[in-house]
Protein backbone atom coordinates (compact mmCIF):
# COMPACT_ATOMS: atom_id res chain seq x y z
CA UNK A 1 0.00 0.00 0.00
CA UNK A 2 1.29 3.87 -0.48
CA UNK A 3 1.95 5.86 1.80
CA UNK A 4 -0.63 9.04 2.01
CA UNK A 5 1.60 12.09 1.60
CA UNK A 6 -0.08 15.67 3.11
CA UNK A 7 0.97 19.19 2.53
CA UNK A 8 -1.60 21.40 4.36
CA UNK A 9 -1.72 24.97 4.25
CA UNK A 10 -2.69 27.45 7.10
CA UNK A 11 -3.16 31.45 7.09
CA UNK A 12 -3.97 33.29 10.23
CA UNK A 13 -5.13 36.38 10.51
CA UNK A 14 -1.97 38.49 9.74
CA UNK A 15 -1.96 36.38 6.21
CA UNK A 16 0.93 34.67 7.51
CA UNK A 17 1.41 31.13 6.15
CA UNK A 18 2.38 27.68 7.52
CA UNK A 19 3.21 24.82 5.92
CA UNK A 20 3.02 21.28 7.18
CA UNK A 21 4.16 18.38 5.54
CA UNK A 22 2.63 14.72 6.84
CA UNK A 23 3.61 11.54 5.78
CA UNK A 24 7.63 12.25 5.02
CA UNK A 25 10.31 11.85 7.69
CA UNK A 26 13.80 12.98 6.94
CA UNK A 27 14.89 16.17 5.07
CA UNK A 28 12.67 14.57 2.25
CA UNK A 29 10.26 17.18 3.22
CA UNK A 30 11.84 20.26 2.67
CA UNK A 31 12.39 19.57 -0.86
CA UNK A 32 8.54 19.16 -1.01
CA UNK A 33 8.64 22.55 0.18
CA UNK A 34 11.15 24.41 -1.61
CA UNK A 35 9.20 25.59 -4.54
CA UNK A 36 6.28 26.63 -2.03
CA UNK A 37 8.43 28.53 0.13
CA UNK A 38 10.34 30.71 -2.65
CA UNK A 39 6.65 31.16 -3.96
CA UNK A 40 4.98 32.41 -0.87
CA UNK A 41 8.10 34.45 0.21
CA UNK A 42 10.13 34.94 3.05
CA UNK A 43 10.94 31.92 5.43
CA UNK A 44 10.46 33.38 8.76
CA UNK A 45 10.69 30.26 11.07
CA UNK A 46 11.09 26.38 10.48
CA UNK A 47 10.07 23.70 13.31
CA UNK A 48 11.08 20.22 12.60
CA UNK A 49 10.03 17.41 14.87
CA UNK A 50 11.64 14.18 16.04
CA UNK A 51 10.06 12.30 12.73
CA UNK A 52 12.39 14.85 10.79
CA UNK A 53 15.71 12.71 12.12
CA UNK A 54 14.36 9.58 11.42
CA UNK A 55 14.60 7.72 8.02
CA UNK A 56 11.66 6.20 8.32
CA UNK A 57 8.90 6.64 6.17
CA UNK A 58 6.28 9.90 7.90
CA UNK A 59 7.20 12.94 9.04
CA UNK A 60 5.55 16.48 9.47
CA UNK A 61 7.68 19.63 9.63
CA UNK A 62 6.09 22.66 9.92
CA UNK A 63 7.15 26.13 7.76
CA UNK A 64 6.01 29.78 9.00
CA UNK A 65 6.05 31.89 6.18
CA UNK A 66 5.56 35.91 6.50
CA UNK A 67 6.31 38.87 8.08
CA UNK A 68 5.48 39.29 11.62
Amino acid sequence: MAQKTDIIFTIDDSGNITITVEGVKGKDCTALTKELEEAFGIVVDKQFTAEYYQQAESGRVSIKLGGD
